[in-house]
C-alpha cells in the first residue's frame, strides 16, 4: 500500500503535537482520533504499543472534491497514523492519489488534480515536522 513515511525522534505524544502543527500549516485539521492502545486495553484487555490513527481533512479541498462527486466522501478523512517504534514515532499517511484511484474512472480522472495537491501538501506536511522542546 503506497504511502508517505517517516520516523520522528520522539515520544508519540510529542510527535502528535509537531505533526498536527504541520498539517494546520497546510490546511489539514484533525477530525478525529482513534486511540488503539487505549480501545485494545479497555475492549479486550489486550497490550499495544501507542499507535494512533488521525483522521485529517483540508475543508476547502474536500469540498471542491464533493462537489465533483458525493461519493468521495467513502474516501474521506485522509488517514495518518503515528505508532510508537524504537527510534520514537513512525508517521505514516496513506496516499490520497492511491485512495482515490478506488473511485469510479469517471471520477477519478477528474479528481486527479485535487489527489496530486492533497498529496503534495501532506507530504510537505510529513517533510517539515519540528519537534517543539517541551517544557
Amino acid at each position: 500500500m503506497p504511502q508517505l513515511h517517516r520516523i520522528v525522534p520522539a515520544p508519540l505524544s510529542e510527535a502528535r503535537a509537531a505533526v498536527e502543527i504541520a498539517l494546520k500549516a497546510e490546511g489539514f485539521g484533525v477530525l478525529t482520533e482513534i486511540d488503539l492502545q487505549a480501545t485494545f486495553k479497555a475492549k479486550l484487555g489486550a497490550d499495544h504499543e501507542g499507535h494512533r490513527i488521525l483522521g485529517v481533512c483540508n475543508p476547502e479541498i474536500a469540498k471542491r472534491a464533493l462537489d465533483l462527486d458525493r461519493d468521495v466522501a467513502l474516501l474521506l478523512p485522509c488517514t495518518v497514523t503515528l505508532r510508537e517504534v524504537a527510534a520514537g514515532t513512525e508517521v505514516r499517511v496513506l496516499d490520497p492519489q492511491q485512495a482515490f484511484s478506488l473511485a469510479a474512472p469517471a471520477t477519478r480522472e477528474r479528481l486527479a488534480p485535487l489527489a496530486g495537491q492533497v498529496a503534495e501538501r501532506l507530504a510537505a506536511a510529513l517533510a517539515t515536522v519540528v519537534l517543539v522542546p517541551s517544557g
